[in-house]
């Protein structure tokens, strides 16, 4: 049986928000018109594999109570990865006609997994080039080898990767030089321009975007508009800003027909309409393909239809040469790869705007080494959640990257003001300042109320149980990539007496949890108390 034809069969995932497994909006074909299919993924995060899904949660994003839109799957069940991604592709390609068919994706795809750093982002890349990608916007992490591997690897994919409001500072010109790409199709011509995430230098190591500078998304397309429009009569938006700023652009610029999303990781399958724009997305992990139908007359868009065909590997086969492609890439690193590190009894998942259950776990552990009052961990919006046995490449799906331990001392009143950033960060005037999580503790209970001005919103701030006290000093650990301003947490930098850990984050969670042999839910959960969403 078709699998595109027994989708809103098999398509369990609730959503309160953009629900419902396809949309068709618009006039209905013309004798005259064409149709005209896009495919796009975003925020793969080196996430190739099938995952499992666990009743409630499963990526970093779904079963948050933080988000604006809840995301809740509602099955135990293996989901994603590029070998049944492969299938899906070469199926609709078959069914609507491979040279009907464009693919794009719209950031963070190769990056945030053990295999990718092995081979610097190589893995992910090599089977988005077998699947024959035509564009991919460049997402905040993929920068996290730096742009010289970063150009590299678009040169590996043979597809180009660009962004529009990314200036390479050494030629003063858009990266890569590849804005925006034109697709001609009879007689229309369809203009895609990608954009990046204007915050990327704040979610990263500053030393791989040292030569680049990132800007709004609305300030480029101002720019960029008048000569789309000379060249083309459909004009695409590829971006990885997130849905709250392409739901801002949409009503800014009338004249951009389709935003494909990226960054907040939604799911978006009836396509939001504001202005003339339209709005999709298909939230992360490999795990969905979003489907996009145009129909075209006199060079006008007048129907589109859009689903997102949720890639449950109960519906679709896998593609025995993206298989054998995948084997190949793991085959050297396999041992390492899949060593065996723990088992978690229960759902040890992580959040994104709310408090992690994972980060507190981890988060405990640092205080008990480093005899912390406080430990304090960015918001990360990737990863999957560990539940039965755990292997060193799980571990890395959740911290990938390298960063070193430190400990510092830290007044009440910089505690506050940490505090106050993250409030600031999550929900802050203007939608463009938005950037990472909500900041990950333990030992540390507080509110946060986001119905109060700005720099009043954390109260009844406790610390081990006792009050905060603003002159005292308290024992905090953290990495070093929170000194450098990550995520606009530059008060930890000021912290005093600084001092800086051999060990990386990563390996002292795989040597502890090794230790503990087996990991479940914090008893400490609970610190934090949201209000005013």
């Amino acid at each position: 049986m078709n699998n595109f034809k027994i989708l809103n069969i098999t398509m369990i995932l609730t959503l309160f928000m953009s629900c419902g497994s396809g949309s068709e909006t618009g006039t209905p074909e013309e004798p005259n018109s064409q149709t005209i299919s896009i495919l796009h993924t975003n925020d793969i995060h080196g996430n190739y594999l099938p995952f499992t899904t666990t009743s409630g949660s499963a990526t970093s994003q779904t079963g948050d109570p933080g988000r604006d839109t809840y995301i809740s799957f509602e099955k135990d069940a293996e989901i994603g990865g590029f070998a049944v991604l492969a299938t899906a592709v070469k199926e609709i390609r078959s069914i609507r006609g491979k040279d009907n068919v464009l693919l794009f994706d719209s950031g963070d795809a190769f990056s945030d997994d053990l295999l990718g750093n092995l081979t610097e982002g190589e893995a992910v890349v090599q089977m988005m080039k077998k699947l024959e990608y035509d564009y991919m916007a460049l997402g905040n992490h993929d920068f996290d080898y730096g742009r010289g591997r970063t150009e590299e690897l678009m040169k590996i994919a043979g597809f180009p990767f660009g962004g529009a409001n990314i200036t390479d500072k050494r030629t003063g010109k858009s990266i890569f030089g590849n804005p925006y790409i034109i697709r001609e199709y009879q007689d229309t011509r369809i203009a895609i321009l990608a954009l990046g995430y204007h915050n990327t230098h704040l979610t990263g190591n500053p030393d791989n975007m040292k030569d680049l500078e990132f800007r709004r998304g609305d300030e480029v397309i101002k720019q960029y508009l008048p000569e789309l429009k000379q060249q083309a009569d459909i004009i695409v938006i590829l971006s990885h800003q997130g849905t709250a700023i392409d739901r801002l652009t949409a009503k800014k610029f009338k004249d951009i027909d389709l935003i494909i999303g990226g960054h907040s990781h939604d799911v978006i399958d009836k396509p939001e309409k504001i202005n003339s724009t339209y709005i999709v997305q298909s939230m992360s992990d490999a795990a969905v393909l979003g489907e996009i139908r145009l129909t075209i007359s006199e060079k006008v868009l007048t129907g589109i239809e859009a689903e997102n065909h949720f890639l449950w590997l109960s519906d679709f086969e896998k593609n025995p040469e993206m298989e054998t492609l995948i084997n190949s890439l793991r085959e050297p690193h396999r041992a390492h790869l899949e060593e065996n590190i723990a088992t978690a009894t229960a759902v040890i998942d992580r959040q994104y705007k709310s408090e992690s259950t994972f980060e507190k776990l981890v988060g405990n552990l640092l205080r008990e080494e480093y005899d912390a009052d406080i430990s304090f961990l960015p918001g990360v919006g990737y990863g999957i959640s560990l539940y039965g046995d755990v292997t060193r490449e799980n571990i890395y799906r959740l911290i990938p990257h390298s960063p070193k331990l430190a400990t510092l001392s830290f007044t009440g009143e910089q505690v506050k003001a940490l505090l106050e950033q993250t409030a600031a960060n999550q929900k802050p005037m203007d939608k463009y300042e938005v950037v990472g999580g909500l900041l990950q503790s333990s030992g540390v209970s507080y509110t946060l109320d986001y119905g109060k001005a700005l720099g009043k919103r954390i109260s009844e701030v406790k610390v081990n149980g006792e009050e905060l006290q603003s002159e005292r000093e308290y024992r905090i650990v953290t990495h070093t990539g929170m000194l450098t301003g990550l995520h606009r947490y530059d008060e930890l930098g000021r912290g005093g007496n600084i001092q800086k850990k051999d060990i990386q984050l990563n390996e002292f969670t795989l040597e502890k949890f090794k230790e503990l042999g087996v990991i479940s839910i914090p008893k400490n959960m609970g610190e934090v108390t949201i209000k005013g969403k």
